[in-house]
This record gives C-alpha cells, structure tokens and sequence, in this order.
C-alpha cells in the first residue's frame, strides 16, 4: 500500500501537465490550495478520499485513474453522466490525457437558451445521432440534422443549443491539448 501511495504524487504531477494546467488554475477548479496541491504531488501530503474526488473530477476521470489503480480486466466503461449548463454528458472513453468522447444530450428549450457564446483550449468534433443542434461558431449561425458533423476550434466563440421540441443526441470528441480528430475514408473504387 506505501508503494502505491507514493505514485499517487507523481501520477497527479503528470495528468496536470498533460492537460497543461497550472497549480493555480487547478486550485481555482478544486477549492484546494496551491499549497496542498504542490505537497501532493510531491509526496509531502497524504492523499485523501476529500481531496481526491475534487481532482477527478476536474480531471475528468475515475478515482481508480486517477491513482493509476491495476486494470480489473473488464473493458467496459461505467462512467457516471455528468450535468453541465443544463445539458448531460455521458463519458464514453477512459483515457486520460487524450481526446475523450462523449454521448451528449441538450434538453429542449427556448431559442435563447445555450446562446451564450463560449471559447477555451482544445478541438471538438461532433456528430448528431437525434434532433436538431444548433452551432453558433462566430458569425456562423448552423442548423445541423441527425447524420451531420461538424468540427472546430474550441478558442472560436461557440455554443450548442437544441433547435427542436425533443432532446437532441450527439456524440462529442473533445481533444483538451487541441488534437485533431483523423478520418480516413476508403475509396470505393
């Protein structure tokens, strides 16, 4: 157990680098000190169940990745649905560091509603299973039907908003480091 305590520090040091985040924006996120978090990972701070659930969640992973915890040899992905702005993002992948993929699903609501624009680092590529979604990406203003994809830069102002009288679902890949997703298309000839 000793042995496994001690990597937590540095396996906390290296998710923060990979998502470029500083000990300050990170307390920010967490409510913990600059402080507690640089004695963590150092190793000089115990870590504990209170300090953390705040961590994996703003790193956006389990617990058991987050303290790099051996596989348990199932594949599947037991991932909690996550509430944000009104709409609900069920994670679909595990891998921490990388582009993470996402079952989204905006509620229907007025047109205003999910307007507000909105930039932050990183790359997103959606794809529109049900419903209709509005992107606004600057002064673009698209409507885009099941079947649909799209993909931006997240530093442009953007937003999603459901465009229809039912939730709309979408499958969502955001890379947080700005990673392009690669389509490779087959010639059919």
């Amino acid at each position: 157990m000793a042995k496994a305590l001690a990597a937590v520090g540095p396996r906390l040091r290296e998710l923060r680098q990979q998502r470029d985040i500083t000990l300050t924006r990170l307390a920010e996120t967490t409510g913990i000190s600059v402080s507690t978090l640089s004695r963590l990972e150092s190793g000089t701070r115990r870590p504990t169940l209170e300090l953390l659930l705040p961590l994996a969640e703003a790193y956006q992973v389990t617990l058991d990745e987050l303290v790099d915890a051996p596989e348990t040899g199932d594949p599947r992905v037991r991932a909690r649905p996550i509430q944000r702005d009104g709409h609900t993002f069920i994670p679909l992948s595990r891998r921490p560091g990388g582009p993470q993929a996402f079952k989204q699903i905006l509620p229907p609501g007025p047109p205003s509603c999910g307007q507000e624009q909105k930039t932050h680092e990183g790359y997103e590529w959606l794809y529109v299973l049900s419903g209709r979604v509005r992107l606004r990406l600057g002064d673009h203003d698209l409507l885009l039907e099941p079947g649909e994809a799209a993909e931006f830069d997240t530093r442009l102002p953007h937003s999603l908003a459901n465009d229809g009288p039912e939730p709309a679902e979408l499958i969502n890949i955001f890379g947080p480091q700005g990673e392009r997703l690669h389509v490779r298309a087959r010639s059919t000839h």
